[in-house]
């Protein structure tokens, strides 16, 4: 397994500045460098504290890259329908420059209505708007004189500067949450992938990583070679009843925020989000200990928190890398560095010989 941190704040104004959360994150990406982490990530999301304090990843990773060497820094994802592609490939190409070769570039189709309509984009339209973004941008770090005549967007003869470091171009991540066909489609175009278990069930998420890796290997891949990534709020603490103290609290302001954020699909329907008008009683229904219980978030003494980690490998190999959510903003700085440090020092070490990988 490989390991990095996540940031996905969870916090507005009335619980944390946005400068303050900043700075705590920036500094804690300059631990997870000391410590050897794999990667950051940051999320893109608007308008609400589930995400809104982070309407441009880049922004945040090119802080990040400023004050790091190693670390790899991934989109968590950026969102092709929301922005042009010249405008998206050009911010992560430049990305990539500064951070000399760093980027990991994971692409999402959102789902909350409340962002498609604010950017006057329909959300039937988003599955389609997400491939065409995609594979422009793709097209946009790989040819010169590139063109393009889509159904929403047409340019070109174009030659981006700057070029891409990473030579095709940046490793390029689907994120998907629900649908086992985009699982499919991702392998099948050569795409790694990012998930997060909290949303479906442990068998649902198992017949998933089979249907993209079958599909990676029959696109003529070498199996192994794709990247899974889970994310997990986590929390350790030397005392595991104050662990689990501390993530009580941190998963129900989150599950707020999340409850805040989908409210809207209470009177909205779409083709291409079957069955999302369920999320509105699905967050009603969520429950701590349930999802303790399912190790669908990594909270104990180090101790418990490896036994979890071991579950899991059993359950989807030990191939995958998980990026840790160390810090939503409602713990202090203190306890997400931590939580941070257990996991490099007592957790991943004791998982296996190679512990955090370089």
């Amino acid at each position: 397994m490989r390991f990095g941190i996540v940031f996905f704040p969870t916090v507005g104004p009335e619980d944390k500045p946005a400068p303050q959360y900043f700075d705590e994150a920036l500094r804690l990406v300059d631990l997870a460098e000391e410590l050897g982490f794999d990667h950051v990530k940051m999320v893109e999301h608007y308008f609400f504290s589930y995400g809104g304090y982070s309407p441009d990843p880049v922004t945040f990773l090119a802080a990040a890259a400023g004050r790091t060497r190693r670390v790899r820094l991934g989109t968590s994802a950026t969102i092709p329908a929301f922005q042009h592609p010249v405008k998206l490939a050009g911010k992560l190409a430049m990305l990539d420059a500064i951070s000399g070769g760093r980027v990991d570039a994971a692409f999402g189709r959102a789902f909350l209505p409340d962002e498609f309509k604010a950017f006057g984009v329909p959300i039937d339209e988003s599955k389609d708007r997400f491939t065409e973004g995609v594979a422009a941008i793709k097209e946009l770090w790989t040819r010169e004189d590139a063109v393009w005549d889509g159904t929403f967007h047409q340019f070109g003869p174009v030659t981006l500067l700057p070029r891409p470091v990473q030579q095709p171009h940046p490793p390029v991540f689907v994120t998907t949450a629900r649908s086992a066909e985009s699982c499919a489609e991702a392998g099948r175009a050569g795409h790694h992938l990012q998930t997060v278990p909290n949303v479906m069930s442990t068998e649902e998420l198992q017949e998933r990583l089979r249907l993209y890796r079958a599909e990676w290997a029959a696109s003529g891949r070498e199996p192994g070679t794709e990247q899974i990534h889970f994310s997990y709020p986590c929390v350790v603490d030397p005392d595991g009843d104050r662990a689990r103290e501390k993530g009580r609290h941190d998963d129900a302001r989150n599950t707020a925020a999340i409850s805040a954020a989908v409210e809207s699909w209470g009177t909205t329907r779409s083709s291409a989000y079957p069955g999302y008008e369920k999320l509105v009683e699905a967050t009603k229904r969520s429950h701590f200990g349930d999802k303790l219980a399912a190790n669908k978030l990594l909270i104990g003494a180090p101790e418990q928190v490896r036994a979890q980690l071991e579950q899991i490998a059993a359950w989807f190999g030990d191939d995958i890398t998980i990026s840790l959510g160390v810090h939503s903003g409602h713990l202090s700085f203190d306890e997400a560095a931590t939580t941070m440090r257990l996991m490099a020092e007592e957790v991943i070490p004791k998982l296996g010989s190679e512990g955090v990988r370089q």
